[in-house]
């Protein structure tokens, strides 16, 4: 009886972190390149009170076993890296990757990260820059002047800049893929970092290698689907009352023991 206090308490907690993921999920609906999160769970250790093939007797043995578990826990959070949908933003600055790959910035440390939201601006150098003021990998610099910022499908910059007429090579998008994108540590502002879970990264040309082709002014929307979330967080919401019904139970059953 006392093992059914803890064991709902388990299904309670994850249920709770169930609904933590779910309202991650939903808060970043709108956030550009945003990929939605997974809890997994697993079961708990197993009491073992009768052994399965056991021997009943001298020429019998048992068909099943008597194990009785011990809860649950989560054990990850797992991330869906399916495409989201490009919606058109007719800002030149901003690309999306049709494909796999993420886009390469330097943050503050020196180090690459790893997004794959291409809503890029220029900072007062005219370098391209994320949101937050990281410059992209390989440095692109457009000249003070310029009339027209042209990123092709393999991630090549050019730009206008008069009183020449013919573009003017700017630089490469600096793109990457990995074996295990999910391994991918994320840390905030739309970015990841490499881990020793995804393997380091594959670098290369949009378009070639199994990367995405570049496709200037669209943005990737999220790929949070409203609707099952909703659904997934009625279920949470049932399994997290049932398990509390069962503390309920299990506390009502001790009582009427203590009675006799």
């Amino acid at each position: 009886m006392i093992n059914s206090l803890w064991i709902a308490k388990t299904g309670m907690s994850a249920q709770q972190t169930q609904l933590d993921v779910i309202s991650h999920n939903l808060a970043n609906v709108s956030t550009t390149g945003y990929k939605r999160n997974n809890a997994v769970f697993e079961d708990l250790i197993y009491q073992n009170l009768r052994q399965v093939g056991a021997n009943a007797t001298e020429q019998n043995q048992l068909p099943t076993g008597l194990h009785l578990g011990l809860g649950v826990r989560t054990v990850a959070t797992s991330r869906n890296f399916v495409q989201g949908s490009l919606q058109e933003s007719k800002n030149s600055l901003d690309v999306a990757i049709n494909g796999n790959g993420f886009f390469e910035v330097t943050m503050p440390d020196g180090t690459i990260g790893y997004t794959r939201d291409g809503s890029f601006q220029l900072d007062a150098q005219g370098r391209m820059v994320t949101s937050n003021g990281m410059p992209v990998n390989n440095g692109i610099t457009v000249p003070n002047g310029a009339t027209k910022v042209m990123i092709g499908p393999d991630g090549a910059v050019t730009a206008i800049v008069p009183p020449a007429t013919a573009p003017q090579p700017l630089g490469n998008l600096a793109m990457a893929t990995f074996v295990n994108p999910a391994g991918l540590e994320p840390i905030g502002q739309n970015l990841f970092r490499e881990s020793a879970a995804s393997g380091q990264p594959q670098q290369g040309t949009p378009g070639t290698n199994g990367l995405g082709f570049i496709k200037q002014g669209f943005l990737e929307t999220s790929n949070v689907n409203v609707v099952e979330e909703l659904v997934t967080m009625i279920q949470a919401q049932r399994a997290y009352e049932m398990n509390s019904k069962a503390i309920q139970t299990s506390d009502q059953m001790l009582a009427k023991l203590s009675q006799l």
